[in-house]
């Protein structure tokens, strides 16, 4: 696809569903970092920022960082005004992750076939809490922050039309492109951008029962239905749990049966480390 897009004043003209601005910049500390700065100006709810490249772009677990190559990849941050915390959706984290899942398919769906001959649709998951993976192999991640008073910020970072990786993330990582086989025009990461917004508003301002993301999101929970070891709370606390990912719960806490129980359990903060054959 040949899309283009008009700077002005360091603002993108694409379209935003959430009706803010979107803007950019070539290099910054993090997309995060600079949301909290237009926050602070007064800037709209559902304005975004988006950078060719991050500096000091950081995951969910302190100490990581999101590795990027400029221009090849989609790194941005939306900040959402919700005086009211109450107000704030339940499992955002988890409904960002699907509004990137389904931008992505739709995305996808605009190129041409796989050269792999595989149906792209089958290799993308959602990785609990906050990764998408493609064939297995993580291709994006989101993090999502509140300030504490009236704002929260969704940070994204996509790997579109990277095709190589450091030594120690090439078992790890992949991207749109490496998935699909084909090359991309590196303004296309714009185009994403817009897919993300208007599924990202939908999602958030959807008007159905409470739990109807949980059913979308069900057929796209990764290892859902197979054995995993799951470490609870922070990074590297060596609680482990042996068991059966058995789904997502109400408010986007992670379901897992564990071995030799018949009552499964509920996790709230973790991560799923190890994969069980």
């Amino acid at each position: 696809m040949n899309y283009r897009i008009r700077l002005d004043m360091n603002q993108i003209i694409i379209a935003n569903s959430f009706n803010a601005p979107v803007y950019y910049e070539e290099t910054v500390t993090s997309t995060m970092d600079i949301s909290r700065k237009l926050a602070e100006e007064g800037k709209p709810h559902g304005t975004v920022i988006v950078a060719d490249f991050q500096k000091a772009g950081r995951g969910r677990i302190r100490g990581r960082t999101w590795e990027m190559y400029k221009s090849l990849n989609l790194a941005f941050t939306i900040f959402l005004r919700y005086p009211l915390q109450e107000n704030i959706p339940a499992a955002l984290t988890l409904r960002a992750g699907l509004a990137v899942l389904n931008a992505i398919k739709d995305f996808a769906g605009s190129l041409p076939p796989n050269n792999e001959g595989q149906d792209f649709h089958e290799k993308i998951k959602i990785k609990w809490p906050n990764d998408i993976m493609l064939g297995g192999k993580k291709c994006a991640g989101i993090l999502c922050e509140a300030d504490g008073l009236s704002c929260v910020y969704i940070g994204i970072g996509i790997n579109v039309n990277q095709k190589e990786f450091p030594v120690h993330l090439r078992s790890k990582a992949t991207s749109i492109a490496v998935e699909t086989g084909i090359n991309l025009n590196k303004n296309d990461r714009f185009y994403l951008l817009e897919k993300i917004l208007t599924y990202l508003y939908s999602e958030l301002n959807e008007k159905e029962v409470f739990d109807s993301w949980r059913t979308r999101l069900d057929q796209y929970i990764y290892k859902k239905g197979e054995r995993v070891v799951f470490e609870e709370g922070a990074a590297d606390s060596g609680k482990k749990t042996n068991g059966c990912l058995s789904g997502i719960g109400n408010d986007g806490e992670l379901l897992i049966l564990p071995d030799g129980r018949t009552e499964q359990l509920s996790f709230f903060t973790g991560e799923l480390i190890i994969d069980i054959n």
